[in-house]
Formats: structure tokens, C-alpha cells, sequence
């Protein structure tokens, strides 16, 4: 059983004092739900978290598939990972759902996919050329720094370019 907040531990805390029965919300609940909005703080957050996900989906990929070797696992593991990014921006980063169906999403993000593949090939092959036997984790490395420039401008595509028009019918 929790007590409400006295007035003078509110004032402190910076939480607004209490009615006795009062549920007053955990700081976890108030992340969460500002995490929600659609602010380009919150969007910026939710883009970051999502490529995250992706970045450790990729690495995963690429690492099972590197026997291969290190183009054939880069680009299956970019496909597949833009693939799954690109539907949690649409549905998650962005609430974009309902206005933009999955195979519009794949085709406008995508472009910005391609780019960010070709960058990322055109640096993992000069770093095999510049090398011998870069290790798994190096060739990691370069492809997470490259894609998070790429993700910088693939976010400012996403949220001010291939934005949904509400209420425009098309």
C-alpha cells in the first residue's frame, strides 16, 4: 500500500500534491507516456531506440551469415534489418499506421535504405581493400558508424519529407 505524497514531499519530488486515493503516476509510467507524443523529441527518441533494435538485428545477421562472406551477410543483414526498422518507424516512431500502408513505407524509406547500403558497401569494401582479414566486430563497427549518420538524415526524410498528409486523399 502506497501513501499519497505530502504536499511538501510533492513540492520537492516536483510532483503535484495528491488526494488521499490518488494514483500518482511512477516516473517509469511518465516516461513512458511522453515517450507517446508526437513531438520531435519523443519521435527522435522512439528513432533512436528502433535503430538500436535494428543495428543488434543486423549485427546478429551479419555474424551468422559472414561465413559467406562479408558482402552477401552485409547486404542480406541491411535488407532484412531496413526491412523490420522501416515497419516499426511506420508504426511505432512515426504512428503512421493508418496513413501509410507497409509497401509505401518499404518504398520511401527504402530509398533512404539504398543509399545508406551503397555507403555502407563502399566502406566495408574499402576497409577489406585497405586490410587483411578484418575481424567481424571492425567491419561492425564501420557499418553502425556509417549508418548513424545515414539514420540522421533518414529521420529528418522520414519526419519532414515522406510526412503522411492528413486529410489529403490521393
Amino acid at each position: 500500500m502506497s501513501c499519497p505524497a505530502s504536499p511538501a514531499t510533492a513540492a520537492v519530488l516536483g510532483e503535484p500534491p495528491g488526494e488521499p486515493g490518488d494514483s500518482v503516476p511512477s516516473t517509469v509510467e511518465r516516461i513512458l507516456a511522453r515517450l507517446r507524443e508526437d513531438d520531435a523529441l519523443a519521435q527522435l527518441t522512439r528513432f533512436m531506440v528502433v535503430g538500436g533494435s535494428s543495428t543488434v538485428l543486423y549485427a546478429l545477421l551479419f555474424l551468422a551469415l559472414h561465413p559467406l562472406g562479408f558482402l552477401p551477410a552485409h547486404v542480406t543483414a541491411t535488407v532484412l534489418s531496413s526491412i523490420f526498422a522501416n515497419e516499426l518507424h511506420r508504426r511505432l516512431t512515426f504512428h503512421a499506421g493508418e496513413q501509410v500502408g507497409f509497401l509505401a513505407a518499404q518504398w520511401q524509406a527504402g530509398t533512404v535504405s539504398l543509399a545508406g547500403l551503397l555507403a555502407t558497401s563502399a566502406a566495408l569494401g574499402w576497409l577489406d581493400a585497405t586490410t587483411t582479414n578484418a575481424p567481424a566486430a571492425l567491419q561492425i563497427a564501420l557499418v553502425v558508424a556509417v549508418t548513424t549518420f545515414i539514420g540522421a538524415v533518414r529521420f529528418v526524410a522520414l519526419r519532414w519529407i515522406f510526412r503522411p498528409q492528413v486529410g489529403v486523399r490521393g
